[in-house]
């Protein structure tokens, strides 16, 4: 076997026939987006749309440039900057693997405390979208209340700092200044990260971090900016040693490939101050319903996730297919949405939330997609609150039973406890893990002081209906294990 070719832009041509490249001149491309968050997810996503589109000949003037705001992207631009900005995209279908090269990034910014060559591109008037993926959490968000956490250091920070910030919100703040300024106009601010109404969020976040220095500024940003709302979804699996092995299975070296499924959707609100690319000419929706779209996503597949990582860790199994191989928790998974997720989810075009979850289960449970419960399972600090709380509130107000989503939120108080049912010990999985894990350990004996972290849960400990099933679900986890709590569930 030949030694596989190293990714860049001289060995396009040198790769073998059977891999998609870029049909389009990479040299000719011009900027017109900054993204913030150069993960695999949107390599995978917002990336690859714009690459089709590339390829199709349409939109050449929206290039992305990449960024990122912590020291670990700086690794990331490394590894991107020796390969011209390529990326592998290796599509993980049971049928059968293939790959291809996407091309739409031309750039990546050095990565610098103060952020000052992100602020100075996003001020460059030729950037019309400054788009994130920066993780559920990372919106300084309040979990109890939903409003904006201003007592967050890196905010505090940024509001007496506003022309050298830490956060990506600081420096998108800090470049609008400079445009407004200096006359060049707005850009639109999209996020695309996994929460309901991400734009709205992404809104408060700016606007209020704005106006903690800078309340004309503030307001300029609020009338001008848009934050169209969108939905993303693409499974995509974090990248290790077998994923860069594919790689080189298809004759090319590539420092950071990325696997994906077999299947992808943006749904997007047509709302955006300074133009945009047709990506609804290579499948992303545009729509007025996306808070529907969003709602069905975040509620049975990223609800759903939790459903069955969590428990899946307890017991050792490592993926997300293998989950779905595990009798009670598939079943758990189907009974729990049916039933207590499902009648709180409107059906939008061509898609009820019945027909969701069967598309849901028959993607979990790719066996190709190496996507690991510890991953799916990290940060239920943001997810918890974000992807299972509002159905328990939902069921609540309507009388409906919550018993399911109980025994999911025990599952997880089980897991915080940081050991597995075989005693194996479970690594630390939550930027607020060590406060998770001592309320786990008091919380076995004492189930309520669980429900007591209002930051996550509000005041549901005082909703008896679900607190009195909670209790009862976490002892019987503690006392007989998690199968048998979850056969119990599914025998009622």
């Amino acid at each position: 076997m030949n030694a596989p070719i190293p990714l860049s832009n001289a060995s396009l041509r040198q790769l073998a026939p059977a891999l998609r490249v870029p049909q389009y001149d990479r040299s000719a491309l011009r900027a017109g987006i900054v993204h913030i968050g150069l993960g695999n997810f949107h390599r995978a996503h917002q990336a690859w749309y714009l690459h089709r589109l590339f390829d199709a000949g349409l939109n050449h003037d929206w290039a992305i440039i990449g960024a990122g705001v912590r020291a670990s992207d700086a690794a990331q631009r490394e590894k991107l900057l020796a390969q011209d900005y390529l990326t592998t995209l290796i599509e993980l279908d049971p049928a059968g693997k293939s790959a291809e090269i996407c091309g739409s990034m031309i750039d990546f910014l050095p990565v610098e405390e103060g952020n000052g060559p992100l602020i100075a591109k996003m001020a460059d008037p030729a950037i019309r979208i400054v788009s994130l993926t920066v993780t559920e959490g990372g919106y300084f968000i309040d979990p109890a209340t939903g409003g904006f956490n201003a007592g967050d250091p890196d905010i505090a920070y940024d509001a007496a700092h506003p022309a050298a910030p830490r956060t990506a919100f600081g420096a998108i703040i800090a470049a609008l200044k400079l445009r407004r300024d200096a006359g060049a106009g707005p850009f639109t601010c999209m996020s695309c990260d996994n929460l309901q109404g991400n734009g709205a969020v992404m809104r408060q976040t700016v606007i209020s971090l704005a106006r903690l220095s800078d309340a004309d500024l503030a307001d300029w940003i609020d009338a001008h900016c848009c934050f169209p709302n969108s939905m993303v979804d693409c499974i995509v699996p974090a990248t290790g040693p077998k994923e860069i092995a594919m790689a080189e299975g298809f004759g090319l070296r590539d420092a950071a490939p990325v696997t994906h499924e077999n299947y992808r959707q943006w749904v997007i609100e047509d709302a955006f101050c300074s133009g945009r690319p047709d990506w609804d000419k290579v499948g992303a929706t545009f729509s007025p319903r996306v808070q529907d779209f969003e709602a069905m996503k975040i509620r049975i597949l990223n609800g759903g996730h939790q459903i069955i990582a969590v428990p899946a860790q307890i017991l050792g199994i490592d993926t997300v297919a293998g989950a779905m191989a595990h009798a009670g928790i598939r079943a758990l998974l189907h009974k729990v949405v049916t039933e207590e997720v499902a009648p709180h989810v409107d059906a939008v075009p061509d898609m009820t939330p019945v027909a969701y979850l069967d598309l849901i289960d028959r993607r979990f449970s790719n066996p190709e997609i190496s996507d690991t419960t510890r991953r799916v399972a990290f940060d239920g600090s943001s997810r918890h609150p974000g992807f299972i709380v509002p159905s328990i509130r939902d069921g609540l107000a309507a009388g409906l039973p919550v018993d399911g989503l109980a025994l999911v939120a025990a599952s997880w108080a089980r897991y915080c406890t940081g050991t597995r049912e075989d005693g194996s010990r479970i690594a630390p999985n939550d930027p607020h893990w060590s406060e998770l894990n001592i309320c786990a350990k008091t919380a076995e004996t004492a189930p309520l002081k669980w429900l007591g972290m209002s930051r996550y849960y509000g005041d549901l400990g005082e909703e008896k209906a679900f607190a009195d099933a909670f209790c009862d679900w976490l002892l019987q986890i503690h006392a007989e294990g998690i199968e048998a709590a979850i056969a119990a569930y599914l025998s009622r």
